[in-house]
């Protein structure tokens, strides 16, 4: 029977209907449109436009679209992100782990910001993925040191915040450092969220604003996680021998910041098209953390509970973002080609096991989920038929974190190549039961 059999004729197809919704949400971020509107007065004195992040070149590109004046400056974005600019430069680095590339963009950044005047500007373009993408290690500490930290945190499944808390401390420009360097200048930073929250000291750890986190409390994530790091790295976090510019710094003074796109925004946005074609949205938060695996099987439970109330007033759909981890505790799980988006509708097809009347999407939107070249995928009411019939044990997958090939083998992967915004991840789960 055809998954679309499955489901309220209302929703004619399910598949169609969820990609919408996903498009809906990236659209409701696009730097094209989101960052004119926010565009600060142009100063007496000169124009530096700097930034980092997956968004980063496409905010870059909007900024020199509506910028009255002359301006000049440097924007790091991830491999594959970039676009082309006229007086901005964009420079291509790695993430999540960090490369040389950043590393040298970071400097180059840090010493661009220097020495500015009190009449001039900087217009901080910032976006998810710029953590990664400003890897300029504090002094003794090299790159090697802190990428294989970068990787163990990733592998480790702590949140993005703590993540963030820990990069800031090894960081020679994030944590409100960039800030710092480029006073008296008044500074601009416009954001995209992809944080829970959207705390601007979080989002790509906080180059332009206060840090409230200390060197005892990145000391004390890694001690959580059990990760010893390398001695030079230690040695700095025990020495914490400059602390990041706290909340009343003076050296921020001149330096505010605006979040012109957000997670919550786009779950709206996706709502209001399913209000549209008769769906009664449910939006669960846009801040939703845990493991993928965890949350899957929840969202399972949660919609076959409201499949009752679906068939008596109509179709539902269940909205929600945030950032969920996928923890490997063992050197077999990296066997898998998984994200956590994938991992999440893994766990949530096995959980409901076929159940009629409910499909789901989940996707990164920022197009890409963990080191995959696809935003996500699709769960329809059949998966676990057709995977059976194509040799796909969908438990045994889930175990082995290999969701990308599960969904890879279905077709039911979401591919839109780089979105070049990232408002973090979108989940959306349709409880239309057939009414006949």
């Amino acid at each position: 029977m055809p998954a679309n059999a499955l489901l309220n004729n209302k929703i004619s197809d399910p598949r169609e209907f969820l990609r919408r919704l996903f498009t809906t949400a990236i659209g409701s971020a696009d730097p094209a449109t989101c960052v004119p509107p926010h565009l600060p007065a142009t100063p007496r004195g000169r124009t530096i436009v700097v930034g980092a992040g997956k968004a980063s070149a496409a905010m870059a590109r909007a900024v020199e679209s509506h910028w009255p004046g002359p301006l000049t400056g440097l924007i790091v974005t991830r491999y594959g992100h970039g676009v082309p600019c006229r007086q901005i430069e964009i420079v291509e680095a790695a993430h999540p782990v960090p490369d040389a590339a950043g590393r040298d963009a970071a400097q180059r950044m840090l010493d661009t910001v220097r020495g500015l005047g009190a009449d001039d500007l900087v217009l901080c373009l910032i976006s998810g993925g710029g953590s990664a993408l400003l890897a300029l290690p504090a002094p003794g500490i090299s790159l090697d040191e802190k990428r294989t930290l970068t990787a163990r945190l990733l592998a480790s499944g702590a949140a993005i915040g703590e993540m963030n808390t820990v990069r800031k401390h090894l960081s020679a420009i994030k944590g409100g450092r960039l800030a710092a360097a480029a006073a008296p200048a008044e500074l601009v930073a416009l954001l995209i969220s992809d944080v829970p929250g959207d705390d601007p000291a979080t989002i790509a750890s906080g180059p332009t604003v206060p840090d409230p986190t200390t060197y005892a409390d990145a000391r004390a994530i890694l001690t959580k996680y059990g990760i010893e790091p390398a001695p030079a790295i230690r040695a700095h976090l025990e020495a914490a021998p400059d602390e990041t510019p706290k909340p009343g710094s003076p050296l921020l003074s001149r330096s505010r910041y605006i979040v012109i796109a957000r997670p919550q925004a786009a779950l709206e946005a996706a709502a209001s098209v399913a209000r549209a074609a008769g769906v009664t949205p449910i939006i669960l938060g846009d801040a939703i953390e845990g493991e993928a695996a965890e949350l899957g099987r929840a969202h399972a439970a949660m919609a076959l509970s409201k499949i009752g109330a679906a068939r008596r007033s109509g179709p539902l759909i269940l909205l929600s973002g945030g950032e969920t981890t996928v923890t490997l505790r063992d050197p077999a799980d990296r066997r898998g080609r998984g994200g956590r988006n994938v991992e999440y509708l893994l766990a949530l097809a096995v959980a409901l096991d076929g159940a009629a009347g409910i499909a789901a999407i989940a996707g990164d939107t920022d197009g890409i989920d963990g080191m995959a070249d696809n935003a996500g995928a699709i769960v329809l009411p059949d998966t676990l038929a057709r995977a059976r019939i194509l040799g796909r044990d969908a438990a045994g997958d889930l175990a082995r974190h290999d969701g990308h090939g599960f969904f890879e083998t279905l077709d039911d992967q979401v591919a839109t190549g780089p979105t070049l915004t990232n408002v973090n991840d979108f989940r959306a789960i349709l409880i239309a039961p057939p009414t006949t």
